[in-house]
């Protein structure tokens, strides 16, 4: 068993740094694998007018940086096929 968590959207680089360092200590307390996920894009919010994220190149710029400060894998979810070369650089998993 994995903790697969962090933040639905990425919001920015702070915060996601901060919440996934939160929830690397937890996962590390509970003796578990820990997987930061964050989302660089939310096409498919409820509202059109919702916070969408920053983008796939900002957005895999926070990533990275989750990944490398704090050494842990990160996923995220891709919703174009043209995006999978760009993502697949930096998530661990898709």
């Amino acid at each position: 068993m994995a903790l697969i968590a962090g933040t639905c959207v990425i919001e920015g680089r702070d915060s996601a740094l901060r919440h996934a360092a939160f929830l690397k200590r937890l996962a590390e307390r509970l003796g578990m694998p820990f997987i930061y996920k964050s989302s660089y894009d939310k096409a498919n919010r409820t509202s059109l007018e919702s916070y969408r994220g920053p983008g796939i190149e900002a957005g895999l710029e926070v990533l990275a940086a989750v990944k490398h400060s704090l050494g842990v894998p990160v996923l995220t979810d891709v919703h174009e096929k043209a995006e999978v070369a760009l993502a697949r650089e930096v998530a661990d998993v898709l």
